[in-house]
């Protein structure tokens, strides 16, 4: 049921007729103040109390005979006060900011509830079901107020309220308040479960092209004194407060931003549509003004809005502006054409309208979405930085680094384009000589940090360039180069092509080079190796590029061989190929492989086999990073070569770590643990290391559903895994170079070793990993949290580690609505939290937390009581403590300091009946529990 029909059906649903407790006289001389009131030349606003009176006593209980509290009867007295309170809101012109900050909830939701009942809104009616559009004018502006005021209610409450200090107890304010909350909270609980509806309704409104009216003091009075007039003038278009369709727009459109702003933190589309509502809100007031009849929008709370969504529009000093580049850049980025972004740019390079700041930040923005993974935007985002360095250049500023970066690896294009903005930003004719030595030396700078022959010859020649610097300062330029590349011999006049210039044979074979650096087609490789040992025959080739890495236990193999040109071939198909898989391209990697693989099957039995090796490792990353990622099983072929690797006993192939490590992970991955447990052959255990972790690990894993029986191989992974984190004097290198991990015993086969110590470094950040990772795959396992929360606690991070001891107990007691597990906060938890609490100085909170030990620690409690820097609310807490001994030693305290505001704070909490300790058990059992729920829910909200 509805907030709305909830209180309407209250109100409603007995009629009985009994007198008014007032004269009628009364009334009528109550109502004809507030007429004359309303009614002078420039009336003060009315208080608006006078709602809060007129409805509290239009909402009294009625008694009947029988001495039974009845609901208020419908009665003239009650319609005329509830006619009262509508007409004091009618005079504020309906001004949600004004009620909302002088009305409580419950009060404000009955006004609103009183005038969807005089704007004949059917009582149980979904407002999402009704059409706004068919409905009468103040009809549909009703339903609309109700429905904002819902919005902005809910979020509202999720501000954090700051707690006004109670003065002295008084038990019927108290209680006057609690009633009032407990209302409060019953309204929002409903309103939350409408938002949705609520929602509906308001983007519905957005779509209403027509002016609204809503109920002044004359319609209402038409309403009271002739209800035959329901239909006629009171519902016309033109009864009422006239409110304007763009001025509807605009408080909706505020609204709906501000809820879609608190639903927005965990989803990106909500978030989205909360930019958008307060883009459209911004142009509206760009457009109307902020001022209104109506409503008034908190503009520095827009603004703040805006800056949080990183809304891209103009400032309140460019009102005067439509149309103008900030919202078609908005528009440009919201549609994704992103091509008239850089023209807006481009063309704003010779006006210099836009603030440099603004230019970076919508470079930001589309940087953000091109590492989001759209790589159609990395084009893009080169072309409005060129656009920004332009300008920044023109404009005396530094080079940003973002540009410098983009131009690591320049290209024709991007040479193209660079001198297409330049050539556009600058009009040659018009420009000022300050202008034009800024583009020269912008220019000049550009061909110095180039290296290729090819782009530097595009920039020299082109036609900006050689008007911009003259004859002596080209040749000056020319010779710089000279100097810094002998290979480079340019010419001082413009000619027709790049390859007219006449080349030595050192220019070629770096062209050659430079190709083979860059190329990834293996039968282009052995093309340019080809023409490059033709040319000269004192060359290693495999040594031009830093970036080829070999592993040693391939690279002894390789340069074994003796012919030189396929010594090269083998080690750069090889190195290209390691690249591209660590690189993830997968499909240039197999072509690199697969060609290297039929070269050496020709003459070396050996390289074959490392070559299969590598095969296979590229098979498993290529289906781990593919179908796997999704989760289709690997074919079968691909089990049968992983086990096979693994069997393999070839004697002298080199061999590299990694191919081992993945094969087993692959192994578990994919969940063959009857063969790592039960099948693979125990000479492979006794002699490969990762084979039998592999082993300890699937075994673990199988045996994961019975606790008890699964200690024992938990246990044996335990102990090698320390094994595997111990150090010895000498650390020993296997056959590829890496430091061997599984230490072994000279002529002891398996993983046992000679232990002189254990770093302790190294079993906890292999501890931190896989915790961390498994938090990631269950964020609400109480047994990792509290694992994480005690890494924590070991390094000394206490605000941390109570963070995850809190999480913990939340996430198996239902935020600590039902009693935390006993294996979860165990004595020993609870003695960490406590020393966590006493180390951050909050020491009430030590306090507390000494009665959730199974034997009160009362030494531990007064010792922290005692404390007189603590850093937590003290006091505040008393309200926890359910332990009356440690309450006693509170009173005793405070008297003996002076304290008499805290000495009877602390008495009120021993003299609570159900701490009396004549109580039954299961009373004083519910009343410590009640306690330990509220201080660990006060708790996780401090540490959360």
């Amino acid at each position: 049921m509805s907030a709305e029909a909830a209180d309407r059906e209250a109100a409603t649903s007995s009629r009985p007729c009994t007198p008014p407790q007032t004269s009628w006289f009364e009334f009528l001389l109550e109502e004809a103040l507030l007429e004359q009131h309303l009614q002078k030349p420039s009336p003060d606003p009315p208080p608006v109390q006078l709602i809060v009176q007129f409805l509290e006593q239009a909402s009294k209980p009625s008694v009947n005979e029988q001495n039974q509290v009845q609901p208020p009867p419908d009665n003239k007295r009650n319609r005329i006060l509830k006619l009262l309170a509508l007409k004091v809101a009618a005079h504020l012109k309906w001004d949600l900011d004004v009620l909302e900050k002088s009305l409580s909830v419950p009060v404000l939701n009955m006004l609103l509830n009183e005038l969807l009942c005089i704007s004949k809104v059917p009582p149980g009616t979904k407002h999402v079901d009704v059409d706004l559009a068919s409905l009468p004018p103040t009809t549909a502006m009703a339903i609309l107020l109700y429905n904002r005021w819902a919005i902005r209610t809910i979020v509202q409450s999720s501000f954090p309220v700051k707690q006004v200090k109670p003065g002295p107890p008084q038990l019927n304010v108290m209680n006057q308040m609690q009633q009032e909350k407990e209302l409060t909270d019953n309204i929002l609980k409903v309103l939350k479960e409408q938002a949705a509806d609520s929602i509906l309704v308001l983007e519905g409104a957005l779509k209403l092209n027509k002016d609204l009216y809503v109920h002044t003091i004359r319609t209402l009075d038409l309403l009271a004194m002739e209800p035959g007039m329901v239909n006629g003038e009171t519902e016309s278009s033109t009864a009422g407060l006239k409110i304007s369709a763009e001025e509807i727009q605009c408080q909706v459109c505020y609204d709906l931003g501000a809820i879609y702003f608190q639903q927005g933190s965990t989803n990106a589309a909500v978030h989205e549509k909360a930019k958008e509502m307060f883009f459209k809100t911004k142009e509206l007031i760009a457009k109307n003004g902020s001022s209104s009849l109506h409503f008034t929008i908190d503009e520095e709370r827009l603004a703040g809005y805006c800056q949080a969504c990183g809304v891209l529009t103009l400032s309140s000093d460019d009102t005067s502006q439509q149309a103008t580049p900030y919202s078609q850049i908005h528009r440009c980025m919201k549609s994704g054409n992103y091509q008239d972004i850089v023209n807006i740019f481009l063309e704003d390079n010779l006006t210099l309208s836009l603030p440099v700041q603004f230019r970076q930040s919508v470079l930001r923005e589309l940087f953000q979405k091109s590492q989001q993974g759209n790589d159609a935007l990395d084009e893009v985002c080169f072309k409005v930085c060129v656009c920004n360095t332009v300008c920044d250049v023109l404009q005396g500023r530094t080079v940003d680094v973002q540009f410098c970066q983009l131009f690591l690896k320049p290209s024709k294009e991007k040479i193209d384009f660079l001198l297409e903005v330049c050539s556009k930003s600058l009009h040659l004719e018009n420009a000022s000589e300050a202008l034009k030595r800024k583009m020269a030396a912008f220019l000049k700078n550009l061909c110095l940090g180039l290296e290729d022959l090819q782009l530097v010859f595009m920039i020299s020649s082109h036609e900006l360039f050689m008007k911009l610097l003259k004859d002596d300062e080209r040749k000056l330029l020319i010779d710089q180069m000279r100097k810094r590349s002998p290979r480079i011999n340019l010419c001082t006049k413009p000619v027709a092509s790049f390859y007219d210039i006449p080349a030595s044979a050192s220019v070629n074979i770096g062209q050659l080079e430079h190709q083979l650096i860059l190329s990834v087609d293996p039968w282009r490789i052995r093309q340019i190796l080809i023409e490059l040992h033709g040319m000269t025959s004192e060359r290693q080739f495999w040594t031009i590029s830093n970036k080829w890495e070999v592993p040693n236990v391939y690279g002894n193999v390789i340069l074994g061989i003796k012919d030189s040109l396929t010594r090269d071939l083998v080690y750069i198909l090889m190195a290209k190929g390691l690249h591209c898989c660590a690189i993830k391209d997968f499909v240039h990697a197999k072509q690199l492989f697969a060609a290297c693989l039929e070269l050496v099957t020709e003459f070396s039995p050996k390289l074959r086999q490392v070559m299969l090796n590598e095969m296979l490792l590229l098979d498993i990353y290529t289906h781990e990073a593919g179908p796997g990622a999704s989760g289709e099983r690997p074919p079968s072929d691909l089990v049968s070569r992983v086990r096979g690797y693994l069997e393999m006993r070839v004697p002298d192939i080199p061999l590299r770590q990694v191919i081992a490590e993945e094969c087993v992970a692959f192994l578990l991955n994919w969940c063959e643990n009857e063969y790592l447990t039960m099948q693979v052959p125990l000479p492979l255990v006794q002699t490969n290391p990762y084979v039998k972790l592999g082993q300890l690990l699937a075994a673990t894993c199988k045996e994961l559903p019975g606790p008890k029986e699964s200690r024992r191989t938990a246990k044996d992974l335990w102990e090698v895994v320390v094994q595997i984190c111990s150090v010895s004097n000498q650390h020993k290198r296997g056959n590829d170079g890496r430091v061997s991990l599984i230490k072994h015993r000279e002529s002891t086969l398996g993983i046992m070793y000679s232990l002189q110590s254990v770093d302790f470094e190294a079993v906890a950040v292999t501890v931190k990993e896989l915790v961390s990772y498994a938090l990631t795959i269950n964020a609400n396992n109480h047994f990792w949290l509290i694992i994480q929360a005690d890494i924590y606690f070991a390094t000394n991070q206490y605000s941390a580690a109570l963070h995850y001891y809190l999480q913990a107990g939340a996430v198996c007691s239902d935020f600590f609505n039902k009693m935390v597990p006993p294996d979860v906060y165990t004595d020993q938890v609870i003695k960490r939290m406590i020393k966590c609490c006493s180390l951050l100085n909050c020491h009430t909170q030590v306090a507390i937390l000494c009665q959730f030990l199974r034997e009160v620690d009362y030494k531990t409690a007064f010792k922290a009581l005692q404390e007189q820097n603590s850093h937590d609310a003290m006091d505040s807490y008393y309200e926890y403590i359910w332990d009356v001994t440690i309450l006693e030693y509170l009173t005793y305290l405070h008297h003996k300091r002076g304290e008499t505001d805290k000495r009877q704070i602390a008495i009120k909490a021993i003299g609570q009946t159900e701490l009396n300790a004549s109580n039954p058990e299961d009373v004083l059992q519910l009343a410590a529990q009640r306690r330990k729920k509220k201080f660990l829910q006060a708790m996780a909200k401090l540490y959360f």
